[in-house]
């Protein structure tokens, strides 16, 4: 294999460029990223930028010199169009064409968003550095009114990083409990009074029934959000809160599958030897013969090690185990995730109290603890999440 290309420049891309050279690949790298930034942080976007704490020269992930030390060739602001494995070859949307032996699919996700409010101002979503920048625009323009269509993680960020900006908001859910299927109901609804402890407007159970808005000379510009009820709802800025559409559409005609993502099997491979893929375009084969796609950094930081240990092998020959490891910072509040959530026989406070907001949860099946949840409560939460690892590394 004497070049590899990684279509993507953010965080899983970056990595995999990291993981080629440091296990021992010393042929040509070709970056492609589509936006004209070299690889930065997005966490911070819905948090410390938007509210004005951290600037642009804050998120890069790596400086210039260590982007230098990798050797890669970095062809930003241009998009793969087109990957045609039997050539060995990617296009480029400038044109371009990349004879390549090896292929690392890194492109993630493009925001959601309700259709029909593509050219209306004032809708916003949250996921590249320019997102950011027009929604912070916004906000500080003198509005009053923000409603957050869903109160996920970035939707949850978004709320408490408005309210710290001194905005009225409102949060809708469409589910009874924000992040249930995550965290069940019991936590999820601890996590929901965080934003009514604050005096944020949360309403569960409510789904977007269309925008009012009105023509200013400059086109439409939204003043407030229908609830399928009927319920209007005043809004000088919506934020869309309601996660992202895996940007695999270039490889249509690759023979690549792609179904919610880019399928692989355990070990982030696709159906050829010489593609993989990473972050959150990934969808993974688990052991119990199911597929899983992950929208969060952790995974996006530590996927790479396996995918390119495979693809450099011909092969694969390892399994990705994820750690399960999210956090989150909202209202001054630190939480923090490792492991498996989902569906476990117990759920037990073991540290502190909910009502104080400062604990530690374990989650167990057959009497094993097999994630764990804590909120203001970093000190045991680390120890417990190297436990965690421990026993997923030795099973």
């Amino acid at each position: 294999m004497r070049t590899v290309t990684v279509v993507g420049a953010s965080l899983a891309g970056l990595n995999s460029v990291q993981q080629l050279r440091h296990q021992g690949f010393d042929g040509r790298i070709v970056v492609v990223g589509d936006e004209p930034y070299r690889p930065y942080d997005r966490p911070p976007l819905s948090k410390a930028f938007l509210a004005g704490r951290a600037r642009v020269d804050d998120l890069w992930l790596c400086d210039a010199s260590e982007q230098d030390e990798l050797e890669a060739e970095w062809l930003l602001g241009v998009r793969a169009e087109q990957l045609d494995p039997a050539a060995g070859r990617v296009r480029l949307s400038n044109e371009t064409e990349i004879d390549t032996d090896g292929v690392v699919i890194a492109t993630g996700g493009r925001a959601s968003r309700v259709p029909g409010t593509e050219d209306m101002r004032g809708v916003h979503t949250v996921r590249t550095i320019e997102d950011a920048i027009a929604l912070r625009a916004d906000l500080t323009n003198g509005v009053e009114n923000v409603v957050v269509v869903g109160a996920g993680w970035i939707g949850a960020e978004i709320a408490s990083t408005c309210h710290e900006l001194g905005l009225s908001v409102t949060l809708l859910e469409a589910s009874e409990v924000p992040l249930s299927r995550t965290l069940g109901d019991a936590m999820g609804s601890v996590f929901a009074a965080l934003h009514t402890d604050h005096g944020v407007r949360l309403r569960c159970g409510e789904r977007v029934g269309g925008f009012t808005h009105v023509n200013d000379g400059n086109g439409r510009r939204v003043t407030g959000v229908w609830l399928a009820d009927g319920t209007q709802l005043p809004a000088d800025v919506v934020v869309m809160g309601v996660g992202i559409r895996p940007a695999a559409d270039w490889l249509a005609g690759s023979g690549i599958t792609v179904s919610d993502g880019v399928v692989c099997d355990p070990g982030c491979v696709t159906e050829l030897p010489s593609v993989v893929a990473v972050g959150d375009v990934a969808r993974y084969r688990t052991t119990n013969g199911g597929t899983v796609r992950h929208e969060h950094w952790t995974n996006a930081a530590e996927q790479s090690a396996t995918a390119i240990r495979n693809l450099l092998a011909g092969a694969t020959i390892e399994h990705y185990r994820p750690s399960g490891y999210v956090w989150s910072d909202q209202y001054g509040v630190r939480l923090q995730v490792a492991g498996e959530l989902a569906q476990p026989d117990e759920v037990e406070v073991i540290d502190g109290s909910p009502s104080d907001r400062r604990f530690v949860v374990a989650y167990r099946q057959g009497g094993e603890t097999v994630g764990v949840l804590a909120m203001n409560n970093p000190k045991l939460f680390t120890r417990m999440r190297k436990q965690l690892a421990k026993r997923v590394t030795s099973a």
